[in-house]
């Protein structure tokens, strides 16, 4: 059970900078290292903790969501949209540990498998799939408050 408030504050709308910061700087990394192995080798497990970060800030942020609705009125848009965001990171952070794992297998004197190469695809479009989930879920959540 998370607590509703911190130092008077409501818990949600701190914990939703950390969503709203970490999933498009990680969706950034996991982009660059998919698009460049030199990346991999380099920033490939800041990548990867940026994305579990992600996800367990997503539940968080529900969570914290929650436990607000309770006490204030809240847009059943943004609880929707809020509802979706944390199952695609926990997704987005295995399938980025996936690729990681096998791609920094790869010397770097080799080309990529033509499936680690495809992978690399998958990880580009949830990275952008990521991104706009938690955008929608942050622009009705705004709206919610200060409309």
């Amino acid at each position: 059970m998370l607590p509703e408030e911190v130092w008077g504050l409501p818990l949600h709308p701190l914990v939703i900078h950390a969503v709203v910061v970490l999933v498009p700087l990680t969706a950034v990394g996991a982009v660059f290292v998919a698009l460049r192995p030199r990346f991999t080798k380099r920033f490939g497990v800041i990548v990867v903790i940026g994305a579990i970060l992600s996800a367990v800030s997503a539940f968080l942020a529900k969570e914290s969501g929650e436990a607000l609705a309770r006490t204030r009125p809240v847009s059943g848009e943004h609880v929707m949209a809020g509802d979706v965001v944390p199952l695609p990171l926990v997704g987005f952070a295995v399938l980025l540990i996936v690729f990681w794992l096998f791609d920094r297998g790869v010397p770097g004197n080799r080309a990529r498998p033509l499936w680690l190469k495809l992978l690399a695809v998958v990880v580009v479009v949830a990275a952008v799939a990521c991104t706009y989930l938690v955008v929608i879920a942050g622009h009705t959540g705004a709206l919610s408050v200060w409309s």
